[in-house]
C-alpha cells in the first residue's frame, strides 16, 4: 500500500515549548489577487521533536502527520542550521498608562 505524500515546510523555531514539542513559525509570502500588494503573513506551529535536536533560532524542516496531541500535527525532519535565524522580534505588551493627567478613570466625591 503507497503511502500518501506529506507536505514539509522550512520554519524557524521560535521557543521550546515543552520536552518533546517545539513551536516553529513559518513564514509565508503570497501577492494579493486585485491590488497585488506582496504580503507576508507568520504562522506558528507545535512540532513534535522526539530527541529534543532543535533549540530556538534553529531553521528546521517539518513534515505533517497523523495527530499527535490535540494542537500537534507536525514532526521535526531534520535541524537545517543552527542557529542561523534570528527570533522574530514579537510586539511588547503595551503597559496601561494611568490618565490621571486627563481625570477621565479617577473617582468624582460627592
Amino acid at each position: 500500500m503507497k503511502r500518501n505524500i506529506r507536505r514539509t515546510t522550512e520554519g524557524c523555531v521560535l521557543r521550546k515549548s515543552s520536552d518533546k514539542t517545539i513551536v516553529v513559525t513559518v513564514a509565508r509570502v503570497f501577492q494579493h489577487p486585485q491590488y497585488k500588494k506582496v504580503i507576508r503573513t507568520f504562522k506558528n506551529y507545535l512540532v513534535h521533536d522526539a530527541e529534543g535536536k532543535a533549540q530556538a533560532g534553529d531553521l528546521v524542516l517539518i513534515r505533517t502527520t497523523r495527530p499527535i496531541s490535540a494542537r500537534k500535527r507536525h514532526i521535526l525532519v531534520e535541524v537545517l542550521g543552527k542557529g542561523k535565524v534570528s527570533q522574530r522580534e514579537l510586539p511588547a505588551k503595551r503597559e496601561k498608562e494611568a490618565k490621571s493627567d486627563t481625570g477621565k478613570d479617577q473617582p468624582t466625591s460627592s
